[in-house]
């Protein structure tokens, strides 16, 4: 018969300092500059990390800003919470602030969430050593955000604008909160992500998206 699927982890044991604000996950840079810069033919989607950190339960984290435009309009800005594991490269989620969503329409991530607060927990963005079939909640705001991946892929090759790239990790990202919310994404090592649903990458690195 078909195998039980593994449990979705929820809970992350860190010790205390071991999380710090800057750093690299081979799928994850968190380093301040760094930008990804994905698109398709309608919208544009820039990640950049920030010279920036902010307390968030009681850690210190690296603030990751996201800013989406559809045809050339900005669209949505937000600001997400990340830091890293020093001892296991993991890098964990602790939150995230829509700053602008224009016209009223509702941002596909319209949770806004902060560890710490309304019993909200940090999440595991993006393990330091992925395996296929682990599945991770990214984010635990109960009611709120309830994001979740399932690592399916580690040795996919994929082309996009920005390049080729071979070892690439591809998850499958659902949520409780709306059963038939599907994502899949594509991670190059050493770049991150290259790849979501119809956007890909363009354009990477120190400066990129300006």
């Amino acid at each position: 018969g078909r195998q039980a699927e593994a449990p979705w982890t929820e809970d992350y044991a860190v010790e205390p300092g071991e999380l710090v604000p800057t750093g690299r996950n081979p799928f994850f840079v968190l380093e301040p500059g760094y930008a990804l810069v994905l698109e398709d033919e309608e919208e544009r989607l820039v990640i950049t990390v920030l010279d920036e950190t902010r307390s968030v339960a009681g850690v210190e984290t690296r603030v990751v800003e996201e800013r989406e435009s559809d045809a050339g309009e900005l669209k949505e800005v937000s600001r997400n919470y990340f830091a890293i594991s020093q001892r296991t490269n993991s890098v964990f989620y602790f939150g995230e602030e829509v700053v602008i969503s224009e016209h009223g329409r509702v941002a596909r991530h319209e949770g806004a969430w902060l560890a710490g607060q309304a019993g909200a927990r940090f999440g595991l963005l993006m393990p330091g050593q992925p395996l296929i079939g682990g599945r991770y909640y990214q984010e635990l705001a109960p009611g709120v955000a309830m994001d979740r991946a399932e690592v399916i892929g580690l040795a996919q090759r994929i082309r996009v604008p920005a390049g080729e790239f071979s070892g690439c990790l591809e998850t499958r990202e659902t949520t409780p909160l709306e059963p038939e919310a599907l994502e899949f994404k594509h991670y190059a090592p050493g770049v991150g992500l290259v790849q979501e649903e119809s956007l890909r990458l363009v354009e990477y690195g120190k400066g990129a998206g300006k």
